[in-house]
């Protein structure tokens, strides 16, 4: 008998001033992430106050992200979300309730945009910029249970080289919580390269409460991680591409094991983790 081929389900593109979803198939097994993607700050918050030079610094996005993002989505046929915002305005990787969710100091800059904001500008900027972007990531993850592919999910950042005058010795670093599953697999693939210093839970630790990851990897029960990429490294379409090489196979590796496909509670060392 000749098999039936059917199409498989594609997500929409979408954009908005809070994220954008880049297509891809909806039964890839696989979203990626980009939580920091943006340096955008849209012209009614005035740059928060701040010289514009401070926006192509770390303090306001994760350097060379957002093309390795874009390159993995291409190669893999996998839909991908990003943030369309500075995490000057806003940061969609902390929980709503998190202190840090609106910074009013990072790494030496004041934010006056952001000194005297009060709850209802906090709550403002939750609306506009942090809720659709946690949506956009819902539905895509959604649309890949509705295709009957419970997703990987694998967000990208990316690290200074020095912090606070100490330079950081690890190339990446992946970061996890209490699911082992994709986190012991990309450091047994990574640390096979003898050109990589990979940390485990390097140079953060993957534990925190109501992140991206917390809510929509582990209260799902899906297999996650991040992977924090040091930012000279991927600074420039050169080492984009060679980061593009490197993690193609991985991913589409971990993508065809039949393992990653099946949603499993690990719960939290953040502590008690209610299902999503």
């Amino acid at each position: 008998m000749t098999p039936v081929h059917t199409a498989s389900p594609v997500t929409t593109g979408t954009r908005s001033d809070a994220f954008e979803i880049v297509p891809g198939s909806a039964a890839a097994g696989l979203v990626l992430i980009a939580d920091h993607a943006s340096n955008h700050v849209p012209a009614d918050l005035a740059d928060l106050g701040l010289p514009r030079s401070q926006f192509e610094r770390h303090i306001a996005y994760d350097i060379g992200v957002a093309p390795l993002v874009r390159a993995l989505s291409a190669r893999l046929g996998a839909p991908a979300v990003l943030s369309c915002f500075s995490r000057l305005i806003i940061d969609p990787n902390r929980g709503d309730d998190d202190p840090t969710l609106v910074m009013r100091l990072s790494d030496g800059a004041v934010i006056p945009g952001n000194a005297r904001l009060d709850a209802a500008g906090r709550q403002s900027r939750i609306d506009r910029f942090w809720r659709p972007y946690d949506d956009a990531l819902t539905a895509t993850v959604d649309a890949a249970f509705a295709a009957g592919r419970p997703p990987i999910l694998f967000s990208l950042h990316s690290f200074t080289p020095i912090w606070r005058g100490v330079p950081r010795p690890w190339h990446c670093g992946v970061l996890w919580d209490a699911d082992p599953r994709l986190p012991e697999f990309l450091l047994t693939r990574l640390r096979a390269d003898p050109a990589l210093v990979t940390g485990d839970n390097e140079p953060y630790d993957g534990a925190l409460e109501g992140d991206t990851m917390y809510r929509h990897g582990t209260r799902r029960g899906l297999v996650h991680a991040i992977l924090e990429i040091r930012q000279d490294l991927i600074g420039d379409a050169a080492g984009v591409a060679a980061w593009a090489d490197r993690l193609e196979p991985i991913l589409r590796e971990a993508t065809e094991r039949a393992d990653f496909a099946e949603p499993r509670l690990f719960g939290s060392r953040c502590g008690p983790v209610t299902p999503a």
